[in-house]
């Protein structure tokens, strides 16, 4: 415990200022991005002007919001005793003691109410895909973030179900290319995360490195798992050229081999940048702050416009 203290320093003195900004940064509002996948479904149907839809999309974006940051405080609460040890978890605001854990309980009420509030009037079937997210993510912070594979499997349904209460919001049935493709990119994008905290903890822990329930010789095992469906959401993507759907959706369906392209040279690019030992957040965190992964996206987005 000593050594604890002697790298966070002295106990934190708690003042209404730091108070607030160690509660805003456990709400981790930079993760929000995350739950812009609500409005997919309306980009993917072409209907993201339509002001009514638009402003339904926006519940289930504070919705989720609100939830994520409870289910973050939450998993906060439970590893803050692993985080102490993690080279940079250790700084956490729960971890180091800056929020104590009694306020943060009472945070996690109050944005359950909240995404409740917000969820309310989107109707019982995207308020049971929110719930759904929810238990998952509850179920995830107690004990499925321990079991391999099940971890990773349990992140990207969590991305699958914003898309699936995003389509429930509106009452825009998901297609099944949607859905393959969600999964198939999720689950590599949850597998990098995995990977990149491997390689991260490598360096100071040697051959004894574990992240959770993964051990360093899962490396080799990881990467051929994850850039296989990160490969495969592409060629999802590849062959949604073929049905009829881009044909009444796409007068110019030809960018839309730009994107797979894109998206190909985005996906190698996250692996790599994790091979390498440089990524250091979740990899969607990870893409608000590389240079590279914001131009792909953003090229990504004007293809797909240009498709239109």
């Amino acid at each position: 415990m000593s050594n604890i203290s002697s790298e966070l320093g002295a106990a934190p003195r708690h003042t209404g200022v730091s108070l607030l900004s160690a509660a805003l940064e456990s709400l981790r509002p930079y993760q929000w991005l995350k739950n812009a996948l609500v409005f997919v479904p309306l980009g993917a149907a072409h209907r993201l002007g339509e002001p009514q839809l638009l402003a339904r999309g926006l519940q289930a974006f504070a919705a989720f919001s609100l939830c994520a940051s409870a289910i973050y405080l939450l998993n906060d609460l439970s590893d803050a005793q692993a985080d102490r040890e993690h080279p940079h978890k250790r700084l956490r605001p729960i971890a180091s003691g800056r929020l104590p854990r009694p306020l943060a309980r009472v945070l996690v009420v109050v944005l359950l109410a909240g995404t409740l509030a917000a969820a309310w009037p989107l109707g019982a079937r995207a308020g049971a895909a929110l719930g759904a997210y929810f238990a998952l993510m509850v179920a995830y912070t107690l004990r499925l973030k321990a079991i391999v594979l099940l971890d990773a499997l349990t992140l990207a349904a969590g991305y699958a179900l914003r898309v699936l209460t995003g389509a429930l919001a509106v009452a825009i049935l998901p297609s099944a290319w949607l859905l393959a493709f969600c999964i198939f990119l999720f689950f590599s994008l949850a597998l990098v995360k995995r990977y990149a905290e491997l390689a991260l903890l490598s360096v100071r822990d040697g051959p004894a490195t574990h992240a959770r329930a993964y051990l360093l010789q899962d490396q080799e095992f990881i990467v051929a798992l994850g850039i296989s469906c990160g490969a495969l959401s592409v060629l999802v993507l590849a062959l949604y050229m073929s049905s009829e759907t881009v044909a009444r959706l796409y007068s110019r369906s030809g960018f839309i081999w730009l994107t797979c392209v894109l998206l190909l040279y985005w996906i190698s690019h996250l692996w790599l940048t994790a091979h390498r030992g440089h990524m250091t957040d979740d990899p969607l965190v990870f893409a608000i702050k590389d240079r590279l992964s914001a131009v792909l996206i953003v090229l990504m987005g004007i293809t797909a416009w240009l498709a239109v």
